[in-house]
This record gives structure tokens, C-alpha cells and sequence, in this order.
């Protein structure tokens, strides 16, 4: 699904978000640490080599909601921009911190000029934050920033599973 907001293109489809080679900067589910882990952390790091966990070593640990910017060493992108997202049900509020994940990553592509980004489902994994509901946190804040963006100019969000995908489909139709 392709639509446009405020004269950027935003999409979603299922994919690897590590093999993203049209897109300028990929965002990292990160952990706090911003080492490898599982899911999009585990995948974004295994592509990227051992450089990607060097360069994030030195700004961590994060907080839930902040955003940080690396290099993507072997991935086809010229940047990762790291992102905790809450844990469903111990970091609170868990709507604005998810929120504040898309908000500072969207700051740090702006930061570096960047014009097309793809996001992961944040928090969604092992953090167990509901995919409906994290669909349409993310696709309100994205869509609410995308007047203010300058450089932006595609949002693409990769979706690992089918069901994800559809979450986020939904979530961009009903959002304005």
C-alpha cells in the first residue's frame, strides 16, 4: 500500500527490513544497549557486521523513546537510526514513548538530510507491545510529523509477517 501524506510518499509492505537498498537509512529496533539481539536488531546487526554494534557501543545505554544514529557499515543503506520502544506493560505511558521512537528517528533523518527511511514494527516483538495498537501509534505520528519534514520525502514501513502487514495497512488507510 502506497498513499501520500502531506507531499510524502508513505508505504508498507512485507519484507527484510536489511535489505532495504532503495532506502536511505533503516531504523533498528534497537535494545538499550544497542547490541545485536533478535528480531529486527538481531537481522539489522547480522547484515550490518560487528562494526554496527562498535559504532552504537559508546552512545548507550538508551532510554525508551530515544533515537541515535550510526553508520550501516554492509547494509545497503548509508545509515541506521536506533530506536528503544517500550515494553508493553512495564515502560509507561507506552503510547508516547512508542510515539516518541517514530518522533526522534524522524529528527535524526532530518538532522542528516536524509530522504527516505523505513521503519520496523517497533516493540512489537519480544517487547509485546500489540501490533493493531502499534500501528496506529506509529502511522498517527508519522503522518502528524510529516508536515514539518523538509528532507523526507519516503517513509517506507517493512513489516516482517503478512498479519503485520496488514496491521499497517489499516492503521495508513485510517490515518489523515
Amino acid at each position: 500500500m502506497h498513499v501520500q501524506r502531506n507531499g510524502i510518499a508513505v508505504e508498507c509492505l512485507q519484507g527484510d527490513i536489511a535489505r532495504q537498498k532503495d532506502m536511505e537509512a533503516v531504523v533498528n529496533a534497537a535494545n538499550a544497549e544497542l547490541m545485536m539481539g533478535g528480531g529486527v536488531a538481531g537481522a539489522l546487526h547480522r547484515a550490518a557486521g560487528p562494526e554496527l554494534a562498535e559504532a552504537g557501543a559508546p552512545m548507550a545505554p538508551i532510554q525508551p523513546g530515544e533515537a541515535v544514529t550510526t553508520e550501516a557499515f554492509n547494509l545497503p543503506n548509508d545509515y541506521v537510526i536506533h530506536c528503544l520502544g517500550p515494553v508493553y506493560g512495564r515502560d509507561r505511558p507506552e503510547e508516547e514513548l512508542l510515539r516518541a521512537c517514530y518522533q526522534n528517528a524522524l529528527h535524526k533523518a532530518e538532522e542528516h538530510h536524509i530522504q527516505s527511511i523505513a521503519f520496523p514494527s517497533i516493540s512489537t516483538g519480544a517487547f509485546g507491545y500489540p501490533v493493531a495498537e502499534a500501528a496506529a501509534a506509529a502511522m498517527d505520528e508519522v503522518t502528524g510529523q510529516a508536515p514539518y519534514l523538509t528532507s523526507i520525502q519516503m517513509i517506507r514501513f517493512v513489516l516482517f509477517s503478512n498479519e503485520d502487514a496488514t496491521a499497517y495497512e489499516t492503521a495508513l488507510a485510517q490515518s489523515d
